[in-house]
């Protein structure tokens, strides 16, 4: 199998997963390793030696209304302001969000920095009726961390 994925070009095979794991605008993420391949699909197109912070937004049925890069930063965060995203939801008129970010390190466990935002995230969306699903962190491989699976959220 190696062998014969040593003779693709990476974009190539980077586009395959894109068409493969990018959900449409209507549909619905079934669990968190569809959210994270999803997010994971859409963060290809990035510079994997930053971190990108990404809020799939959705509507009352849990339904995709939009996703959309929130932040790009360094290698080791990026700048997040939960007022800009309650602006965005507020607009869309999404009724849920889920929000997730890569670390380029390839490590998913949360920093305190992470755990800090979640909760501030959940406390603003709130005040606008809208639910914080799942907040996610994207590593290598296939690796990921989910805030809601580990019942923080």
């Amino acid at each position: 199998m190696n062998s014969i994925l040593k003779d693709i070009p990476d974009n190539l095979i980077c586009e395959e997963y894109r068409k493969r794991f990018t959900k449409k605008v209507g549909e619905r993420l079934q669990s968190s390793k569809d959210s994270a391949r999803h997010l994971r699909a859409f963060l290809e197109q990035h510079p994997k030696d930053q971190e990108h912070f990404v809020v799939i937004f959705m509507n009352a049925q849990n339904q995709i209304i939009s996703t959309e890069l929130i932040s790009s930063g360094s290698l080791a965060t990026a700048a997040v302001f939960p007022r800009e995203i309650v602006k965005r939801l507020l607009v869309l008129e999404a009724g849920a969000m889920i929000c997730g970010h890569n670390h380029p390190s390839g490590e998913v466990t949360p920093s305190s920095s992470d755990r800090a935002l979640t909760s501030k995230l959940k406390r603003a969306t709130e005040t606008v009726d809208c639910t914080l699903l799942d907040h996610l962190v994207i590593g290598d491989a296939e690796n990921f961390y989910s805030f809601s699976d580990q019942g923080i959220l």
